[in-house]
C-alpha cells in the first residue's frame, strides 16, 4: 500500500514540473509567434501591447487547457492497465 501511494505521489510531482515546463514552452512560442507576426506584418505602434493582448488570448483559449492532459492521460492509462491486467 505505501509502495503504491509513494510511486502515486512521485508521479504527481512528475506531472506537475512537466506541466509548469510545458506550459512555459508554449507560453513562449506563442510570444515569439505574435512577435515575427508582428514584425513580418511590419506594423506600426506598441508592440509589447499587442504581444500581451495576444497572450491573454491565448490563456483563455482551449489549446491552454488541453496541457492539463498533462495530469489526465497518465492517470487513464494506468486505470486502463489495473482494469486489463485484473479483469480481463
Amino acid at each position: 500500500m505505501f509502495g503504491a501511494l509513494r510511486l502515486f505521489l512521485i508521479l504527481l510531482v512528475v506531472q506537475t514540473i512537466a506541466y509548469f515546463a510545458l506550459s512555459l514552452y508554449s507560453r513562449s512560442v506563442r510570444r515569439r509567434k505574435l512577435a515575427d507576426w508582428w514584425d513580418a506584418k511590419g506594423k506600426t505602434g506598441n508592440k509589447e501591447a499587442f504581444v500581451a493582448r495576444g497572450l491573454h488570448v491565448y490563456d483563455n483559449s482551449f489549446r491552454r487547457k488541453l496541457i492539463l492532459g498533462v495530469y489526465i492521460v497518465p492517470w487513464l492509462a494506468i486505470g486502463a492497465l489495473i482494469y486489463i491486467v485484473n479483469y480481463m
